[in-house]
């Protein structure tokens, strides 16, 4: 019975998260594109995308990298970015943290924003799930997504500039956030988190080498916890 159940909770992780092939798959051949524009071999680009696994810190450390910003910087904007996979991780440990070693550190490797978000609100709805189905539907989100980055970012990598600029690749980095994240607001400290973050983006964004990012993000995460704590002292 465990492994029909299991089993049909790794195809619902699956057919939750296919929907987002339509924006992963250009999203990850952009960033082949882009890596072959600006000089990198197939085996650079390939050990990134396989290595990295993130989309958004990947475009940021190859934008730094083409301006020959200093090392430091790239590695503090590259972590800064992906600060939010510590975040994404403190948050589902609950929900598959009993699990066997081998499974939590395949998640780990393979934890993206959308398999996040897909799995993050799939426990919220169902928090009394056992272990192994929580698990199996996260892996059924890792199938749906992470094959799809891989292929891509081949694809990008070796079309390189043959897609037409018409194709504006680059819709998908802010739709696929937007997807994600915008349902996700559901309380205020992420609200103001969220708005604190865009504005300071968007007031800091002549500062060199994308430190706007990491001046944004750090406020942003300070704005959204005093609320979280003022909302806290007013209900007490």
């Amino acid at each position: 019975m465990r492994s029909t159940t299991d089993r049909s909770a790794f195809f619902s992780g699956l057919r939750a998260c296919a929907p987002f092939i339509l924006v992963v798959v250009p999203f990850g051949m952009l960033f082949g594109v882009l890596a072959s524009e600006a000089g990198w071999d197939l085996v650079q680009i390939l050990a990134m995308g396989f290595l990295v696994i993130a989309g958004a810190s990947q475009f940021a450390a190859l934008q730094l990298i083409g301006e020959q910003a200093p090392f430091l910087i790239i590695l503090a904007t590259s972590l800064a970015v992906n600060l939010r996979m510590a975040m994404y991780s403190a948050s589902i440990a609950p929900h598959i943290g009993p699990a066997p070693l081998w499974q939590r550190a395949l998640a780990a490797y393979m934890l993206t924003d959308q398999t996040y978000g897909v799995a993050i609100n799939h426990y919220t709805m169902h928090p009394n799930e056992p272990v192994t189905r929580k698990v199996a539907y996260f892996f059924g989100a890792i199938t749906a997504i992470c094959p799809a980055w891989y292929a891509s970012t081949l694809a990008g990598a070796v079309v390189g500039q043959a897609i037409p600029e018409e194709f504006a690749l680059d819709f998908a980095i802010p739709i696929t956030f937007i997807a994600l994240f915008a349902p996700a607001l559901r309380s205020l400290p992420h609200l103001v988190a969220a708005v604190v973050s865009i504005v300071v983006a968007l007031n800091l964004a002549w500062m060199p080498y994308n430190l706007w990012m990491l001046v944004a993000a750090a406020v942003a995460m300070v704005a959204g916890a005093l609320t979280e704590v003022w909302l806290e002292r007013r209900a007490a």
